[in-house]
């Protein structure tokens, strides 16, 4: 990536040498050339959110930025191409969505998010930190800025508006106006999950911004909590890609004596699934964790995996994913364990699972989904 300040060798993580997705696109070249050739003071307190695998950490880190993710993927390709660039990992702030953020912000960079609720509860959680003399600016290709995008930078932080289109990529430029009437934080948002979803008909799910379906059950998790394998006995169960938790859950709820692991990329998602835990489960046994799948969990020590995985990743359509869990699954399953994975019929998943564990069952379908069912030997 070239920019005012030098060349940069960036990669997304983790490393595929197959990988032929960059590590940054034109929104955020757009944004570092701006800067530049603005002379924006860069002197103060730097914060940026939402940066996609670290290009623009990177390209700013002698300015010791702070970066707040919600991303771990791309809390791990930042510390990697920090790295490759020679910046000490100490030169660096790397905060979660989760983690408060600093008391002031000086210079605001927001590379907007695909979900306009994780924008929503990020801004609300920084606006405290803006003041009168901020810079605030947001980025990211046409496509992703909206008429609502902007409404809410609006709304929450002051006067906004946008430059003209560069290779398809878009500033915006907000005017902190500290005194503004804003309402209060929406999320996380709660609500009752409906008859006919099994052991967690009835019970209240929590979601904080950013969660895949966040103000409702999606369909293909409902079609999987209507065909989940009957858990019996003290197994360890991973609900993996676990969003706000809600498969997890529901395995919890009809075995009270499983151990259950969530596990996701998502900060986010990790607190939600904790909470759709907390207040629905009282004495169970729970893990929760934010990594790459199930990297980390030791070999052959789980019994059951369930997976409703995404097919698309930081915008990109993508099977990576999908096969990563699938092979962190094999390995993290003991030799008789079983993976169930919901999933839309065109995806053609049964043979990624037959290729990776030699077998693959249909356990039901529809229209739309299918649950397949794979075994290790």
């Amino acid at each position: 990536m070239t920019t005012p300040w030098g060349e940069y060798a960036l990669a997304r993580f983790p490393e595929d040498a197959r990988d032929q997705l960059r590590a940054w696109d034109a929104a955020d070249t757009y944004l570092l050339r701006h800067l530049a050739e603005s002379g924006t003071p860069l002197s103060g307190s730097v914060v940026v959110v939402g940066d996609r695998w670290g290009a623009l950490a990177t390209a700013l880190s002698a300015h010791r930025p702070t970066q707040i993710t919600d991303s771990f993927l791309a809390r791990e390709a930042t510390r990697a191409n920090l790295a490759r660039a020679g910046v000490e990992e100490s030169a660096e702030r790397l905060h979660t969505t989760r983690d408060t953020p600093p008391d002031r912000i000086d210079v605001l960079i927001v590379r907007v998010p695909k979900s306009l609720g994780l924008l929503e509860d990020q801004l609300h959680r920084l606006a405290p930190g803006v003041h009168e003399g901020t810079v605030v600016i947001g980025t990211g290709m046409v496509k992703e800025i909206h008429t609502s995008t902007l409404h809410l930078f609006e709304r929450i932080l002051g006067p906004t508006r946008t430059s003209l289109a560069e290779k398809k990529a878009r500033l915006i430029f907000c005017t902190p106006f500290p005194g503004i009437a804003r309402n209060s934080n929406p999320w996380p948002y709660s609500y009752e999950l409906p008859d006919g979803v099994g052991t967690v008909s009835g019970h209240t799910v929590v979601n904080h911004a950013g969660v895949f379906c966040a103000d409702r059950l999606d369909v293909g998790t409902r079609f999987l909590l209507q065909h989940l394998p009957r858990s019996r006995g003290p197994e360890r169960v991973a609900d993996l890609g676990c969003g706000n938790g809600v498969v997890g859950t529901a395995v919890a709820l009809a075995n009270p004596e499983a151990e259950v692991l969530f596990a996701d990329e998502s900060y986010q998602a990790v607190a939600s699934a904790r909470a759709t835990y907390a207040a629905n489960v009282e004495d169970g046994k729970a893990e929760f964790l934010t990594g790459d799948g199930l990297a980390g969990v030791a070999d052959g020590s789980v019994d059951l995996v369930l997976n409703n995985p995404p097919f698309h990743s930081h915008q990109a359509t993508t099977d990576a994913s999908a096969w990563r869990m699938f092979t962190e699954a094999r390995r993290a399953l003991r030799p008789g364990g079983e993976l169930w994975v919901i999933g839309n019929r065109h995806l053609g998943y049964h043979l990624k699972l037959r290729r990776l564990f030699g077998n693959s069952e249909l356990m039901a379908s529809d229209a739309k989904f299918v649950v397949l069912r794979a075994v290790r030997k």
